[in-house]
């Protein structure tokens, strides 16, 4: 089998992208990257990347420079046999390392062996887990991702609304949060309130927000009351040291990280310097299933947990739980609720909740997600 053609698909939604009203439903990102590899036999694989997409298409299309070292993914794989994930994906890295080793270069090497991963498991007829070792459960807990609501009682609505679907867990981040420390305090109790004890409360305030280690210290503590389940990326991304201190000074609350970050050793970095409590890779940012596998041995090494970031279409879901049924402790599975139509019509076999709150693993070839390529055309901006 041998790679014919690699295509981005640029999608943009119909809304424009602002903050939840009162406690309605977020819109997502405005745009959204898909990756589709062809190959000789006919069959493809797909991935979505969380990106700028019109800058990830110039990554991939950019034509072949002779040196090596400036190439176009598109130029790197075509020819190259798909099951060489491995080989490629060093190809790939060493081929894009004058305008990569992180950011854009990086994610479309992601999304790229996401997608040859799918195409394996179609060629084999075995769904990704199986690739990856073996699936040791078939469902996985999800929480409901969204944005920080602007009022207690809006966070009230928006909890109830998550309860009434079937959720046990919720993560809220972003939004209003970080603007005034009494209000955001006051947003996580109307949560916890709402949500009763035994619902997981997760809290994502943003890394872009300026925060000091003390300053983050002093959030977990004001937070500490509402048992929530982790704090998530409260610092830069690259502060490490950072959020070693906040280890340090001794709060109770789980230290997560990891959604902007990539490769194994980019991993290990942040585990033992960071010293956090989970691990949070993106499989379309952090290298695809390739290094995923890796960061999860540095994490089983560190004693500590893996719970991917999904924050995309269930492309990437199910990629995410491929990669929680082959974890030895799965922690949740992230489910985008946003109210975007780019995000959710593109797909033929949406993943289905189950009344416990529990997604099943897909158990279909590869990736077990099928494109509605019509659907795919409707909101392309690039054909």
């Amino acid at each position: 089998m041998k790679i014919t053609n690699v295509e981005a698909f640029i999608l943009q939604s119909p809304f424009e992208i602002t903050l939840p009203e009162n406690s309605d439903e977020a819109r997502g990102v405005k745009h959204c990257l898909l990756i589709k590899v062809s190959t000789d036999e006919g069959i493809t694989g797909w991935s979505d990347v969380e990106t700028s997409p019109h800058v990830a298409e110039a990554a991939i299309n950019a034509p072949e420079s002779g040196a090596g070292m400036f190439e176009g993914l598109r130029a790197l794989a075509v020819g190259e046999d798909p099951f060489d994930v491995e080989r490629l994906w060093d190809k790939i890295y060493r081929g894009t390392i004058y305008f990569g080793r992180r950011g854009v270069a990086m994610q479309v090497l992601s999304g790229f062996d996401i997608a040859c991963h799918d195409i394996i498991g179609k060629a084999v007829g075995r769904p990704v887990h199986k690739i990856l070792g073996g699936g040791r459960r078939d469902k996985v807990r999800a929480y409901a991702s969204t944005l920080f609501r602007s009022s207690p009682d809006a966070m009230k609505q928006a909890c109830e609304f998550y309860l009434k679907r079937g959720f046990t867990a919720v993560k809220f981040g972003w939004g209003v949060f970080g603007q005034d420390f009494k209000r955001d305090v006051k947003l996580v109790a109307a949560a916890r309130e709402t949500l009763g004890p035994d619902t997981a409360l997760m809290i994502d305030p943003g890394w872009m927000v300026d925060r000091s280690a003390y300053d983050a210290v002093e959030l977990c503590k004001a937070l500490e009351p509402y048992n929530i389940f982790w704090l998530e990326d409260f610092l830069h991304p690259e502060n490490y040291d950072g959020y070693a201190s906040v280890k340090a000074a001794g709060v109770r609350t789980r230290l997560a990280a990891g959604e902007q970050e990539a490769t194994a050793w980019g991993f290990r970095e942040l585990i033992r310097r960071g010293r956090i409590d989970v691990a949070q890779p993106d499989l379309s940012r952090c290298g695809g299933f390739t290094q995923a596998r890796k960061i999860m041995w540095e994490a089983e090494c560190a004693g500590i947990d893996v719970c991917p970031h999904a924050w995309l279409t269930d492309l990437l879901t199910a990629a995410s739980l491929h990669v929680n049924a082959v974890l030895p402790r799965s922690l949740f599975l992230e489910y985008n609720v946003s109210d975007n139509p780019m995000l959710r019509e593109i797909i033929e076999n949406p993943v289905q909740m189950d009344k416990n709150g529990y997604i099943p693993v897909p158990d279909g070839p590869g990736l077990g997600i099928g494109i509605n390529e019509a659907a795919v055309k409707r909101f392309c901006v690039n054909l």
